[in-house]
């Protein structure tokens, strides 16, 4: 849909990589003009690059965890566009670690990124949104916030965490006409994640736990994103969308000829 976000102006954390520079492009092709933010800036730089031939597309360095440089973003944003209509609230940290090998700084830092710089990302952008009129705002959380798994305690507590932030900042903000949402993932075919998608055992044995029988490419995120950002979803606030394939809807059967004991037939 080119023409989905057209005349709007779109701040994409974390843009420089992954799900962050799918978001990025499919909000350019959906006719908005984007500011990519990300703490790596040489990253940045390159998606602005690859994407200028699309459309507006401008780079910043941000560390999301700092609110000045989350500021910073946002500035360049309305300095370039003239407003901010829309937040990917996309940057986070990630990785695995046993609770009790869980050091104090890796605890803190996953916190400040992913929790508090989430914090920072939406009441920064909602500043800029309540003197236009509004906007959407879509935060990516991860099935880890309602699904957890061994050795994520630091980064389910910050997944948990954004989704109340989420449903609250939905209340909080629904008066100055901006929309709140979150989108969760599974295991998405990162960088992040390449330890397990390209693993030839452990991906394959994964994959049997996935309904749609395969992991997630970030332009599946980027859709969700793109769908909650726009008019489309006007009426949609304060939720969750789950983009996981089935992951977390069940445990799927293994394929049989044999009929199923009081099965329908």
């Amino acid at each position: 849909m080119k023409d989905r976000l057209a005349g709007r102006a779109a701040l994409v954390t974390g843009g420089g990589n992954g799900i962050g520079r799918a978001i990025a492009e499919r909000f350019v092709r959906d006719g908005a003009s984007v500011v990519v933010a990300d703490i790596e800036e040489d990253s940045a730089a390159r998606v602005a690059a690859e994407l200028s031939a699309l459309g507006k597309v401008t780079a910043v360095r941000a560390d999301i965890s700092e609110r000045e440089d989350v500021r910073k973003a946002v500035e360049t944003c309305v300095a370039a566009y003239g407003r901010l209509d829309v937040l990917a609230a996309n940057a986070a940290n990630a990785d695995v670690v046993p609770l009790m090998d869980l050091e104090e700084a890796g605890w803190r830092r996953m916190l400040d990124v992913n929790l508090t710089g989430t914090f920072f990302s939406i009441q920064e952008a909602a500043r800029a949104m309540i003197e236009g009129g509004g906007g959407s705002i879509v935060v990516t959380a991860s099935t880890n916030s309602f699904w957890v798994e061994a050795n994520t305690a630091h980064y389910s507590a910050t997944k948990f965490g954004a989704i109340g932030l989420v449903r609250t900042a939905a209340l909080d903000l629904a008066p100055h006409r901006i929309r709140v949402n979150a989108v969760s993932p599974g295991i998405v075919n990162t960088r992040l994640a390449r330890f397990l998608v390209q693993d030839p055992v452990a991906g394959p044995e994964f994959l049997k736990h996935v309904p749609l029988g395969r992991f997630a490419e970030p332009s599946d995120v980027a859709s969700a994103v793109a769908f909650l950002a726009s008019d489309e979803a006007a009426y949609i606030t304060g939720e969750n969308l789950v983009v996981d394939g089935g992951m977390t809807v069940g445990v799927p059967m293994e394929p049989t000829d044999q009929p199923l004991p009081g099965a329908i037939r």
